[in-house]
Formats: structure tokens, sequence, C-alpha cells
């Protein structure tokens, strides 16, 4: 099975809500036929938000508001890919320097919480110049019952 659609915003982050609500709802619809993907939908969101934000605060910062970021969801049985297209400079991810614990900073934290959300991501330039961030995120197997918790009073 496979499922699209689409959604084209302009570079202004007073769309966000506009883009959770979109995705939140593709995911209703489509978790009757992918269970899983329901469980996943907050992080899922989260990465989707983070990736958004940074083509609008970051690839986008520099061009008009009308500037359009195009965001495709591809949905299988087995996994989810989420596309978010840019106009941009070309950017290399492996630039952004992780966070280290206890170590406060401005910025570099998107990086770090979609890789952690996500199963595969990369940074992708199109030809027709565009900037392509992928996330990928995989069916994850059902937890083994040894691990299910039988009394709720125990701590499990």
């Amino acid at each position: 099975m496979f499922k699209h659609t689409h959604l084209t915003i302009q570079s202004d982050l007073h769309v966000l809500t506009r883009v959770q609500n979109w995705f939140r709802q593709y995911c209703v619809d489509c978790s009757p036929d992918i269970f899983w993907l329901k469980q996943e939908l907050s992080p899922l969101n989260l990465a989707l938000t983070e990736g958004v934000t940074n083509a609008v605060r970051h690839a986008h910062h520099a061009l008009p508001a009308e500037t359009e970021i195009d965001i495709d969801l591809m949905l299988w049985s087995d996994r989810i890919e989420i596309r978010i297209w840019d106009h941009g400079q070309p950017f290399d991810p492996n630039s952004v320097e992780e966070p280290v614990p206890g170590v406060p900073r401005l910025g570099g934290y998107g990086w770090f919480l979609m890789r952690r959300l996500m199963d595969q991501i990369r940074y992708e330039r199109s030809q027709d110049g565009r900037n392509c961030l992928v996330m990928v995120k995989q069916k994850t197997p059902a937890k083994a019952a040894s691990n299910i918790c039988a009394r709720p009073e125990s701590s499990c």
C-alpha cells in the first residue's frame, strides 16, 4: 500500500499550526489501515515541525516570506517518508555539532532531535536547485510479550 499527500506553504513560522494539523489529520485518516502510525504521531510531528522551522529560519532567512516550501508525505505499510523542499543555499548537516549534555548553546537542537526521532535523515540538493530534507521512520516491531507489565501497580 502506498499513500501520498502534498502541502505547499509560505516561509512563515505562523503556518506551523497548519502544517501540524495537516500532518495529524493525514495520520489519523491513515491509521485504521496502518496501526503503527498512530503510536508514532507525536515524534513524527515534532520532526516535521523542526524540519519546517529550519527551512524557514535558516534556508529562507534572506528570502521573501512568499518563498514556497513544499512538503511531501509518502506512506507505505512499513514506513513513512517526509520530504521538505526549500530554496535556500546548499547545507551540510554534518557541519552541525551535536549538543554536549549540560553545556547550553543556541541552536543545533533541531538536527539533534530529528536524528534521534527518525530512522534515516539525509539532505539532498536537487537538479532544480532546491534542497530536500528526507526523513524516514520505519515501522517499529511490537514489543515482546515479556516486556509488557501485567500488574499496573508494579514498576516494570
